[in-house]
């Protein structure tokens, strides 16, 4: 209905697990990557909690894209069955025909295990995914747990993935079921979105909904939006569409504030606004009390405060001459502007920032720089921070400029979890408050500040300025490893393989090998795999660009970082 009024192609806010609508928060790439590990990982159970909203299906959705070819999948939705009526469904999953009413475990079993032996010989991987398993029964988990021990001598013939409610996690801890939870091999809990990724969540979604231009949301209903639906994601989406049919009936550009409260009322229902309302007011009175209680200890105690003043040779003109000095210097160090220095990048002269103090602000684009000005800015300062050359002339792209120096370039969409995992300065995409597009260079990252060079300034802003700015795209460069050409096969050798299996060694902890000829073989994919998992890396065993930006973050080399490692951000 709103749809074509706000530009949009398609409904933004549906909750239907649509996997081109998937946002890769922070939590949801670590639960993906416990299922890819799985997958990979032969025999035993995985395990995929979290509330009821928070993106399980999207996940499963999004890991059923990702399957390797050599995977047959049964995908159970409806977890209420028997044991006869579970083993049924998989044979249907699975393709395997069975005497019709048969209620015969024992004939199911038999040709479940025939089923998984074929598989197994064809170099194929058979995995049983279950949906909302928290209302499977005590005995068809036994069940389960006893499919699962269907092997050869080599290898579990059948990988389960459970996804549940966190509830699921108390019942595997049930005394008769410890064998079973014993065959965990990776759990993990999905939590709702932290703070600075609701609003990088809501901008995806309009994005991935084809909204080109504004913010339908401002950054104060934004904030209200988390306070209202605890940063679930299918409460952010059943508010947010209630919310935009709202300001579309009203004749509203944007969402404001009172347009969300209202929508929320109308989800959560009139009950939960009264118990709303009366915890805000009893929060209220409560501050009113504290405040009373301190404005009266001010007025006992301030005759004491007096004297002590006083005894020490201080007087109140003096300290407030002292007090006004420091904030007029503070405010000349907090507003002196940044220096720059005109560089020869590429053969051309293009402003470098060189500040002598780094000045505090905001994201803001600058007004005398276009966002095209403000992209080639970027990238000049980006090349600057690896001492390479950058020629904004427009005769050849980013990337093939940084390629002709041994670099390559990432683009990607993610958030501030990804940046500090690779390390790297990054360009970052922007949008201003008019939905405008322009770019700045993260150079640093520090407690809960991050450092910028935008336009030919340098700014040192808050995360939560990020928030409001970036909705996740940014690109990076990577030193290329010498003899990379592609993805490697498996038995592959020569230099790229002993630059892999060196860095391996150093990420781990222990001195590189000194023998130089190593093969890419099952057990070195498997150390890549084990560090993908530990970097919040899809444990696919590729050796790709994320995967080499991870290895060669892990162990200092002098390239540019965001943060020293040893001290952590």
């Amino acid at each position: 209905m709103y749809e074509e009024y706000f530009g949009l192609k398609k409904k933004p806010f549906s909750i239907v697990p649509d996997p081109s609508f998937f946002f890769m928060s922070e939590g949801h790439r670590e639960g993906l990557a416990h299922l890819m590990y799985g997958i990979q990982n032969e025999g035993g159970f995985v395990l995929l909690t979290g509330e009821v909203g928070t993106g399980k299906t999207t996940i499963c959705r999004r890991l059923l894209e990702l399957m390797p070819e050599d995977v047959e999948v049964a995908f159970i939705l409806n977890p209420k069955l028997t044991a006869e009526e579970l083993l049924s469904t998989i044979c249907d999953e699975f393709g395997i025909k069975y005497p019709k009413n048969t209620t015969s475990i024992k004939v199911l079993v038999t040709l479940i295990s025939g089923y998984l032996l074929e598989v197994h010989e064809k170099s194929r991987r058979a995995v049983v995914i279950i949906e909302e398993a928290q209302n499977l029964r005590t005995e068809v988990l036994e069940q389960i747990r006893l499919l699962t021990n269907l092997e050869t001598n080599q290898k579990k013939l059948l990988q389960m993935i459970m996804l549940g409610q966190p509830e699921l996690k108390e019942i595997l801890q049930q005394p008769q079921l410890r064998q079973l939870s014993q065959r965990i091999t990776a759990r993990y809990h999905l939590s709702p979105l932290l703070r600075d990724e609701v609003p990088m969540y809501v901008e995806y979604r309009l994005s991935a909904a084809g909204l080109i231009r504004g913010h339908l949301f401002p950054p104060r209903t934004l904030k209200r939006l988390l306070r209202l639906t605890g940063g679930v994601p299918r409460l952010i989406n059943v508010v947010c569409d209630r919310a935009l049919l709202g300001a579309y009936v009203q004749g509203q550009s944007r969402v404001d504030l009172r347009t969300l409260v209202r929508a929320a009322h109308e989800v959560f229902g009139e009950g939960k606004r009264d118990r709303r309302g009366w915890a805000t007011q009893r929060s209220v009175v409560l501050g009113l009390i504290l405040l009373v209680l301190v404005i009266f200890g001010v007025l006992y105690y301030l005759p004491t405060l007096r004297s002590a003043v006083d005894a020490v040779g201080i007087s109140r003109s003096q300290v407030s001459r002292n007090a006004g000095q420091k904030t007029y210097q503070a405010g000349v160090s907090a507003t002196a502007p940044a220096t720059t220095t005109k560089s020869k990048v590429g053969g051309l002269g293009v402003s470098t920032p060189v500040p002598a103090v780094v000045a505090a602000g905001t994201l803001e684009r600058p007004l005398q720089q276009s966002g095209p000005e403000t992209r080639e800015a970027a990238y000049a300062s980006l090349f600057v921070q690896w001492r390479l050359s950058y020629k904004p002339d427009g005769k050849q792209t980013v990337s093939d400029q940084a390629r002709s120096q041994g670099f390559e370039c990432l683009v990607g969409r993610g958030g501030l979890a990804d940046l500090r995992q690779m390390n790297k300065p990054a360009v970052l995409k922007l949008v201003d408050q008019r939905g405008g597009k322009y770019y700045a260079t993260l150079t640093a990252l520090k407690g809960e500040t991050a450092t910028f060079h935008i336009g030919s300034e340098s700014r040192l802003v808050s995360l939560k300025e990020i928030a409001a700015r970036w909705a996740g795209e940014y690109l990076v460069l990577w030193r290329r490893p010498i003899d990379y050409r592609a993805v490697l096969a498996s038995g592959a050798t020569g230099p790229m393989v002993t630059w892999l299996a060196d860095r391996l060694a150093l990420a781990s902890g222990r001195p590189a090998a000194t023998d130089k000829n190593h093969i890419f073989d099952r057990a070195m994919i498997e150390q890549v795999k084990q560090f993908q998992l530990a970097h919040g890396i899809v444990p696919d065993g590729i050796v790709g660009p994320r995967t080499i930006i991870g290895l060669t973050a892990a162990v200092p080399n002098g390239d540019p970082v965001l943060y020293d490692i040893k001290e952590g951000t």
